[in-house]
């Protein structure tokens, strides 16, 4: 019995852990039923969210517009975003940062920074000698740096969002373009950190694209491989990706459809930002050959003048996608001249004539990468803004060699409803149909490490080695594990780029640093002189390429190995608390798995070993040794999202699977002999053989970024509390902002209500003037001091002349009240009264209301009636500039104390049941039972026609089962009220019983 108890303990234990992780899942979910997405463009972005009864639905912002410019304006004392911003450019060109994301993770000497300086020479950019970067001089007091900017403008997009769920928003999917590099996308990660977003995956935007374009034709996609390619050409870049379709058996949710990234190429300058440049160029020229004789400055060194250029630029390329000309106009463009001048869609197509011959560019990349050639391509869509250039689909449609381009997807909002469908189905919140997705990196990664080696007998020598850690358009997100076995002392390694020979040499300089990491390691030769007799396994390096294409080293172990006999000694309750809650998962495992420990992610998802619970390292470990790895590229379809690159530990880990069956038969069988006969001790013990027991220590692990070094923990805390100040200082002033315009409201509306005749009429001259001269005195006050007074000054400000004009307020209210109060107080006492006098017209015998609540009725029909004459004679009396006794409230009080008296009696009739009716006397009374004795048989009377003779008499109860009013006449028995009404019944029925007669 105790032995049952000792095995029952920990189940309960198990169940207890289970039902508080479930209970933590709850609570969790309660704060987070709402989550967003972000399209970031380089000139717009949308912005999705998805919460209960809102599925998948783009935010409209304040101006009531589906799509939001890229755009901040940081002046000293306030900020705008978006159209607010974008009207600014004009006004002050300096402070308005436009296409500030091309500065993100870039070092001063990169090639984008030159470029962004020449394209917008009114920023000043200055250097940051820790980091390498560039930031905004907005003024001397004045400088943020791009990550800052882009927190600044996330945060005003989950303010959007918030406004549109009505509840706060925390989880966000933001949308990244498919070539950023480490560097780049860590800078959005903290861009996102700084504004207190929880980013739950960074998604390439043409995997976003390619995902929306999915999920509205699930229908369409079956288990033949479709191959579909997008040509994304936005403001800034273009990228062209072919994505395939095909369904794949998963192994929680059958057979399901399938998206996976094969080919990507890439421009990152062609764009529909470098074609309003050239149009403004162009623009700008004529205007200055214009004023040619003029000795005019040059409108090229007038930023308020370029920026209206840009703008008049933007607006021109939009209307000749769509005519053969147009003319461009600017009033007042600079020294108050104006300026107008033709422009063709042919001088259009010749300006940027360099740019439409690199259209086809990105197509070659996506099919070189993919191993494909184009008749393998069913169908090429367009998406982005710039693709609506003509001429632009034209050279695509040439390139291609199809019969035409796809427009069935929306080119702008494409992105961020697939980041927003991902966004639902990462979070807890939401259940949503399974869409595997296998996104590619696009750059390889490698591990590089140099060692000694022995060549000749007595000659040694340094070898480098290199190894492919994540191969170019593997995908991801997926795990990786290096193993070095040829250290016993501390040593060092690199995290690189692989080969990026498919980058230009423009690209290779703008992409910046091909060195990523140097991980130094510390402890490797103090873990071998912790454990000298156990056999080394090698130190192993864990790597994690998450779903966001970040690359993180998880942990560096060293694992030693060595045989053990097995004790007969009890587990411990630890021990088998973990054995249960593995269990409970469907976490059985064998001998086998406990030695190999080869489990793969797949496997630690569904049920993690037994052995993983004292050492959590090794479960997730997909066994990828650094001396021989293999990266599989080819595209088998993965059981889960999360696919992995097939690896040589991986087919180790699926052919120990394929023999853990043979090797589980003795154990079962040794299983079932301990259910039955317990084998003797000394048997037992032959038949256990030495195990492998494994020791794992965790090593030091100093790492040291080559890229981009990211902000430190106390700038990033300093950052995040100077933007949270920012956004404090803009709600006080949105605040006070508020409070004025209700102030100055409140004066101009009440000034204007003092002369209409309603409020004359309750109001005499006096009053009227002394409310007219507090208006006055409140209203020079604010012209004069209001600038300067605070957001509590002016609220008691308000308040103060409320309260000076709430008697004359009260007065006009009360009489614009009173004919609807009295003439609904009318109609209530004449239907009551015609209810009371038809209830006292029901004949005694069907009367279902008492005296009592009659006379109550009456009663207070009386007393509302002597109430309303009263209390209205009283008024007449009265001037009208008086306190009236006459009130809407008092009016609305007696309505319903008449009312809750007619429905209480309307409530009783409905359900009242009707009294039986007495019985004639000449009736006769139905037949005895059938088990009455001979003397009653002998009374037997004949049954009245349509009646039965097995039909029993129905007696008359002792007591009804509804209530009876207090003051009704008790019923005698054997009186008319005690005999039992029958109605005639058809032949063969038996009478209906009511239900106070059973």
């Amino acid at each position: 019995m105790a032995a049952t108890v000792r095995r029952q303990r920990p189940r309960r234990l198990a169940c207890w852990a289970l039902m508080a992780v479930l209970l933590a899942d709850l609570l969790a979910l309660s704060d987070t039923l709402a989550v967003m997405s972000v399209d970031l463009g380089s000139e717009s972005m949308k912005v999705a969210i998805v919460k209960p009864g809102v599925p998948m639905e783009i935010v409209l912002n304040k101006e009531s517009r589906r799509k939001t410019p890229v755009t901040v304006t940081l002046k000293e004392n306030e900020r705008f975003f978006g159209d607010s911003a974008a009207s600014m450019a004009i006004k002050n060109p300096k402070a308005t940062l436009r296409y500030f994301q091309h500065l993100l993770g870039k070092q001063e000497n990169n090639p984008h920074v030159a470029l962004y300086r020449a394209r917008f020479p009114e920023h000043e950019l200055g250097f940051d000698p820790q980091r390498q970067t560039v930031y905004f001089q907005i003024s001397p007091q004045l400088q943020f740096s791009p990550e800052e900017v882009l927190s600044m403008l996330l945060n005003y997009s989950r303010s959007l969002a918030e406004d549109f769920a009505e509840q706060p928003i925390k989880d966000a999917v933001i949308t990244v373009p498919a070539f950023f590099n480490q560097a780049e996308r860590r800078a959005v990660l903290q861009a996102a950190r700084m504004a207190g977003l929880k980013v739950l995956q960074l998604i390439n935007d043409n995997t976003a694209t390619a995902l929306s374009y999915g999920v509205f034709r699930r229908k369409d996609i079956n288990s033949t491989a479709q191959n579909i390619m997008f040509y994304d050409m936005g403001a800034g870049s273009t990228v062209c990706t072919i994505v395939t379709y095909q369904t794949v058996k998963t192994k929680d949710a059958g057979m399901q459809p399938q998206l996976q990234i094969r080919g990507v190429g890439f421009d990152r300058t062609l764009g529909g930002l470098e074609m309003e440049l050239r149009l403004r160029e162009h623009l700008a020229g004529i205007f200055n050959e214009q004023r040619k004789g003029q000795r005019a400055k040059d409108v090229r060194e007038n930023p308020r003048a370029m920026a209206k250029l840009l703008r008049e630029a933007n607006r021109l390329k939009t209307i000749l996608s769509a005519n053969a000309d147009h003319m461009a106009q600017i009033e007042g463009l600079m020294d108050d001249v104006d300026f107008k001048a033709k422009v063709t869609r042919a001088e259009f197509e010749e300006l940027c004539a360099d740019l439409f011959e690199r259209v086809p560019g990105p197509v070659q990349q996506a099919l070189q990468s993919a191993e494909m050639k184009l008749d393998e391509i069913e169908q090429v869509i367009l998406v982005g803004g710039a693709t609506r250039v003509p001429k632009v689909q034209e050279v695509l449609l040439k390139a291609v060699g199809k019969e035409e381009l796809g427009k069935n997807i929306n080119a702008d909002e494409a992105a961020a409803m697939g980041a927003v469908y991902q966004a639902a189905a990462l979070s807890k919140a939401f259940k949503v149909k399974p869409f595997v997705v296998r996104d590619a990196a696009i750059y390889p990664i490698l591990v590089e490490f140099t060692r000694e080696v022995e060549e000749e007998p007595g000659v040694r020598s340094l070898k480098h080695n290199k190894r492919v850690l994540f191969c170019r358009m593997g995908p991801y997100p997926q795990r990786k594990v290096i193993t070095f076995n040829r250290y016993n002392h501390d040593f060092n390694f690199h995290i690189n780029y692989g080969d990026l020979g498919f980058l230009g040499p423009e690209d290779l300089r703008v992409f910046g640093s091909q060195n990523l990491t140097t991980v130094k390691l510390k402890g490797v030769g103090e873990s071998f002189k912790k454990y000298p007799d156990y056999e080394s396994k090698g130190i192993k390096a864990h790597f994690n390429l998450d779903e966001s294409g970040v690359l993180s080293l998880d942990r560096v172990e060293s694992v030693f190995e060595t045989l053990v006999e097995d004790s007969p000694e009890e587990e411990s309750t630890l021990t088998k608390l973990g054995n249960t809650i593995s269990s409970l998962f469907g976490g059985g495992t064998t001998q086998d798995t406990k030695e190999n420990g080869t489990d793969t992610v797949q496997e630690e998802e569904e049920g993690p070993a037994e052995g993983s619970k004292a050492e959590p390292g090794e479960q997730a470990e997909p066994r990828e040794e650094a001396e021989a790895p293999t990266d599989d590229t080819s595209p088998p379809p993965p059981p889960e999202p999360k696919g992995d690159a097939a690896s040589e530990g991986e087919k180790a880990a699926e052919k120990d699977k394929g023999e853990k069956p043979e090797a589980q038969k003795p154990s079962e069988k040794g299983e079932a002999g301990a259910e039955g006969v317990p084998p003797a001790p000394e048997e037992e013990k032959k038949q256990k053989p030495a195990r492998k027991q494994r020791m794992v220590e965790e090593i030091g692990v100093e790492l040291v970024v080559l890229d981009l070094p990211d902000l430190r923990q106390d700038e990033l805390a300093r950052s995040a509390q100077k933007l949270q100040d920012l956004t404090l200082r803009d709600l006080e002033k949105q605040e006070r902002e508020k409070a004025a315009n209700s102030l100055e409201a409140f004066i101009f509306e009440t000034q204007d209500k003092l002369y209409q005749p309603e409020y004359q009429e309750v109001s005499t001259e006096e009053q009227r003037e002394d409310i007219s001269g507090r208006l006055h005195a409140a209203s020079t006050w604010l012209e004069d001091e209001g600038f300067g007074a605070t957001t509590v000054m002016l609220k008691e400000k308000l308040a103060e002349l409320r309260k000076l004009c709430q008697g004359l307020f009260f007065r006009v209210e009360e009489r614009k009240k009173w004919p609807e109060r009295l003439s609904a107080l009318d109609n209530l006492l004449n239907h009551s009264s015609m209810f009371l006098t038809g209830a006292r017209l029901i004949p005694e015998m069907d009367q279902i209301f008492t005296e009592v609540e009659m006379t109550t009725l009456e009663k207070v029909i009386n007393e509302t009636w002597a109430w309303k004459n009263a209390t209205v004679a009283e008024q007449a009396k009265l001037p009208a500039t008086e306190k009236p006794v006459l009130l809407s409230k008092d009016i609305e009080a007696k309505m319903m104390a008449l009312d809750r008296e007619v429905q209480y009696l309307l409530n009783k009739a409905k359900f009242a049941k009707p009294r039986p009716r007495p019985k004639d006397k000449n009736g006769t009374r139905a037949e005895p039972p059938l088990n009455a004795s001979a003397s009653d048989q002998g009374d037997k009377v004949i049954p009245p026609a349509g009646q039965t003779e097995d039909a029993k008499p129905i007696s008359e109860p002792e007591q009804e089962t509804r209530s009876e009013p207090a003051d009704s006449e008790p019923l005698e028995l054997g009186g008319p009220a005690a005999e039992s009404e029958q109605k005639e019944q058809p032949t063969g029925q038996k009478p209906t019983l009511k239900n106070d007669e059973l």
